[in-house]
């Protein structure tokens, strides 16, 4: 027979055992849970490395990881469709640039997504601009010798890469052969990384891609990047004419680069996340490594950064209209 003392001592063991699984499970649910923020292009580009980039400050902001997870494809609509389909609890975020929110939603009849329905715009965290490069297999060094480049050596027509079909860039690059008289195709990869193995292979002449993807290869001489769009020239590369300058104007409005959740998602998590990225990208060592990969930083809370789509959209909207483009 059991005597009193040891079941008064066994019950005890049991009540403690049981007060320390209610606490481990009380501290497991307080853990914040991992975040996965997805990008729509493949690793070794621009989007991925600033992805990367903030990834690793967050974690410390945030009191849990970041975990990065490439989601390439159709130029970003594969990881927007993921994000949509993605619980609205703060476990799952889509760093992008303009083309996916912008772009896309005009030009693809059922991209599987809506923007101002489907999704939040979280923080936005720069802006930057597209460019036009030569491969380091070009005669070329500037943009007007490629121009009398493609009349001479390819009979005025060249192929010029962009990171994916209906883009900005493949919009760009109609223009300006519009504009130049050349006769200038557009070929699609499937990423400004594959675009530009190409490029350093001698695969293809020129591509247009934003300033972050050329950056590295063209300060190493590699290729060479030849005209930026916009008004300004840009600190990262000063001695790089504008478009403007060389007389092709209407890109004053730049694209952007953002984070968005999925629709639903609490104010409280979309508030503290976009002060957390405030804080990362204020870092001197984040902020000089974005700017030197072209970047212009600097942080718009939720309202400001939907404003500023908004306005890029309806800027596009126009310049995709005058070109005769049909949604396919």
């Amino acid at each position: 027979m059991t005597s009193p003392r040891r079941r008064l001592f066994v019950n005890t063991l049991r009540t403690g055992a049981l007060l320390l699984g209610l606490a481990a499970v009380g501290l497991a649910s307080a853990q914040p849970k991992p975040i996965r923020l997805l990008v729509g292009f493949p690793a070794g580009g621009g989007t991925d490395a600033i992805a990367r980039t903030l990834a690793d400050k967050l974690k410390d902001e945030l009191g849990t990881s970041v975990v990065v997870e490439n989601k390439p494809g159709a130029g970003g609509q594969i990881a927007a469709q993921t994000l949509k389909a993605g619980p609205a609890d703060g476990t799952v975020l889509f760093l992008t640039h303009d083309h996916t929110i912008s772009i896309l939603p005009q030009v693809v009849k059922n991209p599987g997504y809506e923007p101002a329905r489907d999704f939040i715009p979280v923080v936005g965290l720069a802006t930057f601009v597209n460019a036009f490069a030569v491969s380091g297999g070009t005669p070329a060094k500037s943009f007007n010798e490629y121009v009398s480049w493609v009349k001479s050596a390819g009979g005025g027509k060249g192929a010029v890469g962009i990171p994916a079909p209906a883009s900005t860039p493949e919009f760009l690059v109609k223009l300006v052969g519009g504009k130049f008289g050349i006769d200038l195709v557009s070929a699609p990869y499937r990423g400004s990384a594959p675009m530009m193995a190409d490029m350093l292979g001698n695969q293809i002449g020129a591509g247009v891609a934003s300033i972050p993807d050329f950056i590295e290869n063209h300060k190493a001489g590699k290729v060479r990047v030849v005209a930026v769009l916009g008004k300004n020239r840009q600190a990262a590369m000063p001695d790089v004419p504008t478009f403007d300058e060389l007389g092709l104007k209407g890109f004053e409005d730049l694209p952007y680069y953002g984070i968005y959740a999925p629709t639903g998602t609490p104010q409280k998590f979309v508030t503290d996340f976009s002060n957390a990225v405030a804080k990362v990208i204020a870092m001197p060592e984040v902020r000089d490594h974005l700017t030197a990969m072209g970047l212009t930083v600097g942080h718009m809370p939720p309202a400001q950064f939907a404003a500023r789509e908004k306005a890029y959209t309806a800027a596009w909207t126009k310049i995709i209209k005058d070109t005769g483009f049909v949604a396919q």
